[in-house]
Formats: structure tokens, sequence, C-alpha cells
């Protein structure tokens, strides 16, 4: 059974604090004075969602003269601006001074009376929202052309989608409406009140003890930031251990983290039930190690996966299929059960990143307006979990590969033989890179890292530009750095060609010069 949230965008707006920034912000994103255009006859595409996908899909179409109608119900610039990767990623910064802090005594430094402004701190993040949203505003897309029209979208055939009193014919449709949090049917749940990342960023007043439901991505970026910050994180997971869909190597490492920073952990954990008493939020859980038990905190935050937006967008009418789970029923070009409409980011894929939907939506235009054949499965994609340290991947898992049956070499390089690492204090981390057996084509990477989701970057090129692992030991690295340690896994690679014939016929080259 799910519980679902269905706050309406007014509703959403009103619980927002007042200040300066956030009424820029709106301004941009949904402007209350906003009245949409006349529609045209017709519109080679219309796209509903305003965030990374729809956005990119709005601009690249209308550039190459296209006529276009973007359809936004909430707020433009979707969850990356307004509930996700701006405003997290604003507070994992405030999180990672304090870490240096915290940690200042390793390097020789002494700090006293470090004091943590919470208010400051949620401030700085609406005032970063609020710089970054000229770029996805009404504003910006109207001046490239775009049609744009706020409210609610809906087909109602096959070609035609309604917004409040206008229709808007299309000869081809592009859904990027996204996903929302998943919430767990836990009773009380509702009563008590919780956070989502959604609404997360609404606190003005730092929560003393936080529960964190949830131990993937989002759960644990927030969970570590909090801690940071000063708030009694307790963290539930209902697997063996944090990140368990990431490489178990990796996932140990942050997990190691956050017992050392504070975080209490409750693992293969069930929440049963949630109950106010006293102006406390009682939590009753259950687990193997410690049976039942209760913990009393301020806030709950749900961060327990996310399920894909396609609710009342008139679907059937229009012919469009979606699966179990919600999601759009696409092919490999990312067409719908109907051809001419298609389906991008979190709505349709299984990657539910920012720039997976801005990738495929790239891929879309191609397809949809210029009759491209561009394959999803062609797409090489990387993502980072911004831990500290942070955790980044690409391609292959190496239970992936046995799953499919293909034989990997793997070259792992531990960030304590690096000197880079070694003079940051940061050795506790890794670069393993997976080949086909034999050969030095990559297929995967995992990197563990204070700054991994930059590092990831150079193995991700050479995937998707064909280069094996053996070149990339020709690669000259600055010294001392990080990324020297996909040089040294190259460089195993290439000792594991030095067969013991080769090195026989070099010895008996060398042996011979000395004598020449």
């Amino acid at each position: 059974m799910k519980t679902m949230i269905h706050m309406d965008e007014h509703e959403w707006l009103a619980a927002l604090p007042k200040d300066e920034y956030n009424e820029r912000r709106i301004q941009n994103a949904h402007p209350a004075n906003w009245e949409n255009p006349k529609p045209a006859d017709v519109y080679n595409v219309v796209v509903i969602g305003g965030g990374s996908g729809g956005l990119i899909v709005a601009i690249i179409a209308a550039s190459l003269g296209a006529k276009v109608a973007l359809v936004e119900k909430h707020l433009m610039g979707g969850d990356c601006l307004n509930t996700g990767c701006v405003p997290s990623k604003a507070m994992i910064r405030s999180a990672k001074v304090m870490g240096e802090i915290m940690h200042a005594h390793r390097f020789g430094i002494e700090t006293n009376g470090a004091k943590v402004n919470f208010d400051q701190v949620m401030r700085r993040i609406r005032q970063v929202q609020a710089e970054i949203s000229p770029v996805d505003s009404v504003w910006r897309y109207t001046e490239e052309g775009v049609d744009v029209f706020l409210g609610h979208g809906r087909f109602t055939g096959r070609n035609t989608l309604q917004v409040g009193s206008a229709t808007l014919r299309f000869k081809k449709a592009i859904i990027a409406t996204g996903s929302q949090p998943y919430v767990p049917a836990i009773e009380g749940l509702a009563v008590a009140g919780f956070l989502t990342n959604e609404t997360v960023w609404n606190l003005t007043t730092q929560p003393r003890r936080l529960a964190v439901v949830g131990g993937g991505p989002i759960g644990s970026e927030l969970a570590q930031a909090f801690q940071r910050l000063g708030t009694q994180v307790i963290q539930f997971h209902n697997a063996d251990h944090l990140l368990n869909r990431e490489d178990a190597d990796a996932a140990e490492i942050v997990q190691r983290a956050f017992v050392r920073e504070g975080i209490k952990l409750i693992l293969n954990a069930k929440v049963g039930r949630v109950e106010l008493k006293d102006g406390e939020k009682i939590v009753h859980y259950s687990c193997p190690a410690e049976g039942s038990g209760t913990v009393a905190v301020d806030e709950i935050l749900v961060a327990t996966g996310r399920v894909p937006n396609t609710r009342d967008l008139g679907l059937e009418q229009a012919s469009v299929k979606v699966n179990e789970r919600g999601s759009l029923i696409v092919n490999d070009y990312l067409q719908t059960t109907n051809r001419r409409i298609y389906g991008v980011g979190d709505v349709a894929l299984p990657y539910q990143f920012t720039h997976a939907a801005a990738a495929t939506g790239k891929l879309v235009v191609q397809n949809a307006l210029f009759l491209g054949r561009k394959k999803f499965s062609s797409l090489t994609m990387p993502w980072t979990t911004y831990t500290d340290p942070e955790i980044a991947h690409v391609g292959m898992y190496e239970h992936q590969a046995r799953e499919q049956g293909i034989e990997i070499d793997t070259y792992h390089v531990k960030f304590e033989e690096n000197d880079r690492a070694q003079a940051d204090g940061e050795e506790e981390g890794f670069v393993k890179i997976h080949t086909r057996k034999g050969s030095d084509k990559i297929l995967g990477a995992t990197v563990v890292a204070r700054a991994a989701g930059e590092i990831i970057n150079e193995i991700t090129l050479a995937m998707v530009a064909g280069i094996g692992l053996g070149k990339l030991s020709d690669v000259i690295h600055p010294y001392p750095t990080q990324a020297e340690a996909i040089v040294r896994a190259a460089g195993q690679y290439r000792r594991t060609r030095l067969t013991p014939t080769i090195q026989k016929v070099f010895t008996g080259w060398m042996s011979l010069t000395r004598k020449l």
C-alpha cells in the first residue's frame, strides 16, 4: 500500500518561508499574474513538465525553429532547482565546512567557538535558488520563443492536450513530469507530521533530533548534512547496510564515516508506527539487533524512494500505458505506446538524476523532430552520491557482470597509496575499474573520494570515446592529484600484458645490448 503526497501548488507555495529570495524565485518560476498565451494552431512539440528534461527539450527545439509549447503546473526548474539538487548541495556545502572544522585538529588546527546558525544556512540555500532561478524562468523561455503555459496539462486525445480552457494540438509530445517522494503507509505518520526532500527546505528552526527513514542516496546525504550541522540524527534503513545498491566496499566506507560522526544507525529496521506524545514524535521500530524499540525526535524525514508523476494526465485518452510502478512504458527510442509521445527523466527512466533527464531530453529532440534513431541503451550514465566521501559510479557493477555471464578483470587502487590523498588526510577511498576479461575495454568503475563526482568524469569520457584502460596510462596527470589513481589502475592493467614470454624477450634484449 502506498501513501502519496498530493499537496497542490497553492498549498505548497503558502508553506514556503516568506523572504526576498523565495519571492524572487517564485516570480521567476511561477509568477502570480502570468497569463497564458493564445495557443498556436498546431505545435511541433508540446512538452509537459518544466524540470530538467522538459526545459532542455523546449530550449533546443525552439532554437532549431520548432514551434514549442511548455506546460508546467507548479514551478519552472522542477525538482532540481526547487526541492532537489540545488538546495541539497547548498546545504551539503555548509555541512562540509562544519566537517572540516570537526576534523581540523588532525591538521594541527584548533577551532574554538564554531557555531552553526541554522537560519542563516537555510537562508543561504534560498539565496542560491533565487540566483539560479532566472536560467529556468518563465521569462527566459518566453524570450527564446517558447509558449509557456502555467497550469495542469491533461491529454484529451492522441494529439491534443488541455491546459485550463486552452487546447494544444501537437505533432509530437514529450512527457517530462518527473517524480515525487514515495511515503510508506506507516501508522500515525501523517498525524504526527513528516518531512520529505520537498518540504525539508521550509524549516527555519533546527530540529534537535531528526529521524531519517531511508538509507539510499537522498536519506544518506541529508542525514550526514544535518548531523554535521548539529542535529542528532537517527537513521533507519531496511537493509543490512546503507546505500545497498552501491558497491559494497564503497558503501562500507561511507557507513563507517557516519558512525564516526555520531549518526545512530538502525539497520534491517522496520518503522511500525509513529505517535505524538508530549510534543515529541515517538518512532516505534523493530530490528534483528535490538528487537523492538522507540526513539523520540522533533522531526521525521522520509526518504524511501520516489514514484513517477503520471497521475491525472489523461494518459488513457492518449493511448499511453504505464507499468506496475506507474512509470511510462517506453521503447529504446523513448517512445511511449503512442509513438508520437515520448517520455524523458524520472517519469520514464530507471535513472532518477537531473543529468539523466537532460541527456534523454537531448536524445528525444533528435528522435522526435529529426527522424533520429538514438537509443537510450547507448547512453553511458554516471552518477554520484554526495555524501562525504562521495561515491561515484559508471557502467557495470561486479554483480551485474556475473549476472550477465560477462567475465571481468578488476583493477583496484586504494587512496592510502595516493600521495595527494595522504597529504589531504583522505586515504579512506579507492578507484575500482572493471574491464572485459583479457582486454582493456572499460565496462564500469566506482570511485570513493572527497571529489569522486569529478574523478569519475575521466573514466566516463574514456568509456564514451572507446578509449581502453591501457591508453589511460599514457595520460599525464598533474602531481599530486587524487585522479592519479586512475593512472595507477591503468598501470596495473599494463603490467598484466608483461607475460613471462615477453619478460624473457626483454631480458634477453637487455643482455644483448650490454654486449654491443
